[in-house]
């Protein structure tokens, strides 16, 4: 008996562990996005930081984990044995949602997790118990402490919404006040503003991040409390004068110092208040087990028997557990390559100017913005004319025209400081009046509102942008409900599975992290081997030959395995396997459309002398734009035949595709290998080669139109047969164009090196 609890205290100590990794790639969004989307220091910089601050918050972390023991649950209505069931179906849960996050690249709320999953587990065994004492299910209250969770529940979404609001309205007087002649005259607008920043980010680490620390006296915050109004007014007057100080005597840029400090602030109360959920659920399982332990040497009282309302006593966590869990979160911090995803979306999203956006657009953002234009123009509309341009003229924001590049910055540093000061005002107010909030939610939103007001979101972005925020929003309801109910369900499998159910379960969790793993891992490879040309630098002639022979060979080596894989299927009538060539093509018709949306960032970034080969770019798109859509209606009409149940093409007519296929892919081979290896002596040998095919083609069509004279019946049949034909033929059309462009442009390429 005793070794089963034992085992299930393993298991969640194990669970820690790679929740604090999943967790610190989830939440580093929190204090990394604006120092490194400002590039405020280099990345290395900006991680030391962070992991000082991680550092010190973890190891003087007070360690309470009241959520965990108490928050949400009454710990007298449970059992030894029930609190087990409970805290190991909270871990794996809290383990597999945000690793699921985290391979989407969406930050959540490690704390709504973490409450709804000890809601919805404390609620499965709670349900257990009174069906089977035959009680009403109305007894549920007495088990949970509701006002808590209403309490928490309403908390976030009110933070959300000033999160927003005042992160834009900040961010718009900050703008004005940098962007106008008075900063010019007088030079008083950075140090003013750096006072008051510095003195909401100290004191946010006074409130927020140092709250409970074990080295400071229990009379701290009471004095903090009482004496709230001098004590800002003390650093605000201190910070002020340091700032003007640096201004006149120093080359400091102090808005370089309040990203660095506010990034340390974060981090500092991430780790010192953050920590409980990740290794409250484990430590609160711990100290469960020594108190039953204890009592069970001195009376022998079964864990059925034994309630757990010590656990409503306050109990510190040991410090070498926090030493321990502040290394491991520092190591994730620089080893996690999801927190760099996680990080790199909401980066994207505040961007000013264009990206290759990752959401697309949805109905709703599309009406909320066109909702928000039309309110513009009304408002703009009973603005004096001269008092709108005065205003316009001010807020001078310098507008960014690359895309895709990881070496410009995102935004300035102007709203990198109001991000983090706004964030550390707004949380820093939320624990004074003890109102619960997320600080993933907070963070979010203020830059979501900052990046409104400082128009990053512009006519060609704003709908994209719109759209993710809402796929992020959506996402935090979502974390909310998975966790109410997977944990409840997981509960209610340990409950009546036991050892043989915790086993499997555990074994499941690891193959579905190893799976994640290795998903994430091919998917960055992917990425990694399709990674184009940066934008940032002037592009050569020879730099538009390496990127167009990329593509070139990129999309023919997708489209020969698409070919192949629909004539094959199709002679199979495989339904299933053509119905998943759906995924593969639009993935290449993803990625062409892509290249053609970024046309204006790569004519922009030509050098003088490279502007006429602008043309032999884009027709090179257009031919591929050309081939992609032959081989989608191909695929779409081949499936749509199947799909159909119409009769099968006859063995003739599968057997001439397939001599095509065959010569096709054989081709399409040579021009790889061709491209790749920067030879193009063989391209004329191809084009009269891929002439010879079409006059074969041009064939097949000919003898159709014999048997549709004399043996064909099968209208649905002939309609599937030429379909495939004559898109063969133009793609073969669009192969020899390309093929011949390319080779043109080459020829001219070297008669002008020989010049």
């Amino acid at each position: 008996m005793e070794q089963f609890y034992v085992f299930m205290l393993a298991a969640l100590f194990l669970l820690a562990i790679v929740d604090l990794v999943v967790g610190v790639s989830n939440d580093a969004v929190n204090f990394l996005n604006s120092a490194v989307g400002s590039k405020a220091a280099s990345f290395r910089t900006i991680l030391i930081v962070a992991s000082l601050g991680v550092a010190v918050g973890a190891v003087f972390s007070s360690g309470l984990m009241e959520v965990a023991r108490k928050g949400i649950f009454n710990p007298w209505q449970f059992t030894f044995d029930e609190i087990m069931i409970l805290f190991l179906a909270v871990m794996i849960t809290d383990v597999l949602l945000l690793d699921l996050f985290n391979s989407f690249a969406l930050p959540t709320s490690t704390t709504v997790s973490i409450v709804f999953e000890l809601l919805g587990a404390s609620m499965a065994i709670s349900a257990i118990k009174i069906l089977n004492a035959h009680d009403t299910l109305t007894s549920l209250s007495s088990s949970i402490n509701w006002d808590k969770v209403v309490e928490i529940v309403l908390g976030i979404l009110l933070s959300v919404l000033l999160a927003f609001f005042i992160g834009a309205i900040v961010q718009w007087f900050s703008r004005l006040l940098f962007s106008s002649g008075f900063q010019k005259q007088f030079k008083l607008v950075e140090p003013i503003f750096g006072g008051v920043a510095l003195t909401s980010i100290s004191y946010f680490i006074l409130i927020k991040g140092l709250k409970g620390v074990a080295i400071f006296p229990a009379s701290y915050m009471e004095y903090a409390d009482q004496n709230g109004v001098l004590l800002i007014l003390s650093l605000l007057l201190l910070f002020t004068i340091v700032s003007f100080l640096l201004a006149i005597f120093t080359k400091i840029n102090i808005l370089r110092v309040i990203v660095l400090a506010g990034t340390f602030a974060l981090a500092l109360a991430f780790a010192g208040n953050d920590l409980v959920n990740f290794i409250g659920v484990p430590i609160a399982a711990l100290q469960s087990y020594e108190l039953w332990e204890a009592s069970y040497l001195l009376d022998g009282t079964l864990p059925n028997d034994y309630t757990m309302e010590a656990l409503a006593t306050r109990v510190n966590t040991p410090s070498y557990l926090l030493g321990l869990s502040g290394f491991i979160m520092v190591v994730a911090l620089w080893w996690s390559k999801k927190a760099r995803s996680v990080m790199q979306t909401e980066i994207d999203l505040s961007r000013s100017g264009a990206v290759t956006e990752k959401f697309d657009s949805n109905f709703l953002s599309r009406i909320i913005v066109r909702t928000s234009l039309n309110i513009g123009y009304g408002l703009r509309a009973m603005i004096p004319k001269g008092l709108y341009k005065r205003f316009q003229n001010k807020l001078d924001i310098p507008e960014v025209i690359t895309a895709n590049s990881r070496n410009e910055r995102a935004f300035d540093m102007v709203r990198a400081s109001v991000n983090l000061m706004v964030a550390s005002i707004l949380i820093s107010w939320a624990t004074t009046i003890k109102l619960p909030l997320s600080t993933t939610y907070v963070t979010f939103m203020v830059a979501m509102g900052s990046s409104l007001a400082d128009r990053a979101w512009g006519r060609e972005s704003a709908v994209y942008r719109v759209a993710g925020v809402l796929n992020v929003i959506g996402g935090w309801f979502v974390t909310a409900l998975l966790a109410f109910v997977a944990s409840g369900v997981l509960a209610v499998l340990i409950y009546y599975g036991r050892l043989t159910a915790v086993v499997i379960l555990l074994l499941a969790t690891a193959i579905l992290l190893t799976r994640s793993y290795i998903s994430y891992k091919k998917k960055e490879k992917i990425k990694h081997e399709n990674f184009k040309m940066e934008r940032t630098s002037l592009i050569t002639i020879n730099e538009i030959m390496a990127e167009s022979s990329d593509n070139i060979s990129r999309v023919i080596k997708q489209i020969c395995s698409l070919y192949s894989t629909v004539v094959d299927n199709l002679g199979l009538q495989d339904l299933n396997k053509l119905r998943k060539t759906k995924k593969q093509f639009t993935k290449l018709e993803s990625e062409v459309d892509e290249l053609k949306g970024e046309i204006f960032y790569f004519v922009k970034s030509l050098d003088e002398n490279s502007v006429s080969a602008s043309k032999f770019y884009i027709l090179i798109l257009d031919y591929l734009q050309d081939m992609v859509q032959s081989i989608g209606y191909i695929r779409k009409s081949s499936y749509a035949h199947v799909n159909n149940n119409h009769r099968k093409l006859k063995f003739n007519q599968i057997r001439d595709m397939k001599r095509i296929e065959g010569r096709l892919q054989d081709l399409y081979t040579r021009i790889v290998v061709d491209i790749e290896s920067n030879d193009f002596k063989d391209l004329d040998q191809i084009i009269v080669d891929k002439k010879v095919l079409l006059d074969d083609v041009s064939g097949l069509i000919q003898k159709q139109v014999e048997r549709i004279r004399s043996t064909e019946t099968s209208p649905k049949n002939t309609k599937l047969y030429f379909s495939l034909l004559l898109e063969t033929k133009d793609l073969i059309d669009a192969t020899i164009n390309l093929l011949t462009l390319f080779k043109e442009f080459y020829q001219d390429y070297k008669n002008i090196q020989r010049m």
